[in-house]
């Protein structure tokens, strides 16, 4: 993906007394610090107290072992954001905290709601009162507190039963109070969420790559319309949904981490799948391979095993330089490509070349990386792309923007190719794509290729809807709507 698309937040929740949880929630969101960079948050509860820290920046900028240290307890949630409702300021920064009488609860959310000005009308809200839909969960739960505490200690627990099917759209939250741990995926089970076991506890996260780094061992997918609870006598299981399930097949394309399961399937063997499909469907006339680091790397080894072609590598990636999206107006990114890829012009020079990407979005970034390879001295340049063109925006956790900003909204694929400037371009057909998967089509959204969205969805960009019309943009905040 050399592409500006931010991606969807990433949650980690773990209950596990005797252990420093603590740190395992830090652990855990630094596996998943690839779903989000803008802020990380862990709130911890040691039985009788909650406590939140959170702040904009990276897992490793936000905490440091005299933070950590500092959050003691028996179970604990965790949250790394970027910004799909809500402006990326600290006030957005989850987890969500909220007290209710001498209680309280803290909530980590993935996802994006479709409904979330509708049901801040409902409580009465004015705009910027509420300003995230992550927010707007904490206070439709805290409102469902009764006045006085249950004798059997649930209040979140009932909380949530009368929330969550008024939710629209994508929403995979862990959620705590004093003594409970929660995890919860909407029926449509849009984002990803497992169950680990690990010592003398249980772990929740997005992917199940941040239960490896915490030694925790996959137990299952939390299935959509599911609510799990997990407290001192284990894990229970709630159903409040009608299950029908449709994982982001973006997730197998770009987000979800090489070395994370999804469906019992491995990323990593599916993104080379793709790329031997793609190379059996559109062969390319070159002298070498070579991926877009580092998301084209796998189909781009799974292109050159199918069509024979050499596998070779054309740039140099620069680890210490940050994803060229997360750079804040167009022309920071556009210079963060030239300072993060580097062309090995040994490799290039006179050579015809298939490269291989996961997606393009924008194009914007796409047509930079070619033209590099142009000047590299390249003599031919066919990109193949493993995924199909990226033609509708996604309201269900990814920030895409507005459909007049995705180059394959209006444009044929020639067009296209004329555009980034390339000998030639083919994209992997979405039946090619769900077969290297694994996965029967049934089972996913893919909206952003076909435009059919399984839940209803505005006919506007939503990422500030609950904020004021008149409030400033804070800058560095890209204001798409």
């Amino acid at each position: 993906m050399s592409e500006q698309i931010r991606e969807a937040c990433g949650v980690f929740g773990v209950y596990a007394p005797g252990q420093p949880v603590s740190n395992l929630a830090y652990l855990g969101l630094y596996a998943l610090q690839h779903r989000g960079q803008e802020s990380a948050g862990i709130a911890v509860s040691d039985g009788d107290t909650i406590t939140a820290v959170k702040d904009m920046g990276l897992v490793s900028q936000v905490f440091d072992e005299r933070s950590l240290a500092s959050l003691d307890g028996h179970l604990a949630i965790g949250h790394v954001r970027y910004s799909t409702t809500g402006s990326s300021t600290w006030r957005n920064a989850q987890p969500v905290y909220r007290s209710v009488g001498d209680v309280g609860f803290a909530l980590g959310h993935n996802g994006n709601l479709v409904n979330a000005t509708a049901l801040s009308a409902d409580l009465g809200m004015l705009p910027g009162v509420l300003t995230s839909d992550s927010e707007l969960i904490g206070e439709m739960l805290a409102r469902h507190y009764g006045p006085e505490p249950r004798s059997d200690g649930r209040d979140l627990e009932h909380a949530l039963l009368q929330v969550l099917p008024v939710l629209e759209g994508a929403f995979s939250l862990v959620l705590m109070d004093e003594a409970h741990l929660f995890g919860v995926r909407d029926r449509h089970g849009i984002r990803p969420l497992v169950l680990g076991r690990t010592e003398g506890g249980w772990v929740l996260a997005s992917e199940t790559s941040a239960l490896d780094i915490v030694g925790a061992h996959f137990v299952r997918d939390v299935d959509p319309g599911e609510l799990v609870a997990i407290d001192a006598n284990g894990v229970r299981s709630i159903r409040y949904a009608e299950p029908d399930p449709r994982l982001c097949i973006f997730e197998f394309v770009y987000i979800a981490r090489p070395d994370t399961i999804l469906y019992g399937q491995s990323v990593h063997a599916a993104r080379q799948r793709m790329g031997e499909e793609l190379a059996r469907q559109a062969p390319a006339p070159a002298d070498m391979v070579m991926p877009v680091p580092e998301s084209g790397v796998p189909a781009a080894q799974g292109f050159a095993r199918a069509s024979g072609i050499p596998y070779g590598d054309g740039f140099v990636k620069n680890r210490y330089v940050g994803r060229t999206f997360i750079q804040p107006s167009q022309r920071e990114r556009g210079s963060g490509v030239r300072v993060k890829l580097n062309p090995i012009r040994a490799n290039i020079k006179g050579k015809r070349l298939a490269v291989v990407d996961d997606s393009i979005v924008r194009g914007t970034t796409t047509r930079q990386i070619m033209a590099v390879l142009r000047e590299a001295g390249a003599a031919e340049v066919h990109l193949r792309v493993s995924s199909p063109p990226y033609r509708w925006p996604c309201f269900y956790g990814l920030d895409t923007g507005r459909r007049s900003e995705l180059l394959a909204a209006d444009m044929s694929v020639g067009e296209i190719a004329e555009y980034l400037q390339v000998d030639s371009l083919a994209y992997l057909e979405l039946d090619r794509l769900v077969a290297a998967t694994g996965v029967t089509s049934e089972a996913f959204c893919d909206a952003c290729f076909t435009g059919e969205y399984p839940v209803p969805v505005p006919d506007h960009d939503t990422k500030l809807a609950l904020e004021p019309a008149e409030e400033p943009r804070l800058p560095g905040t890209v204001e798409l709507a």
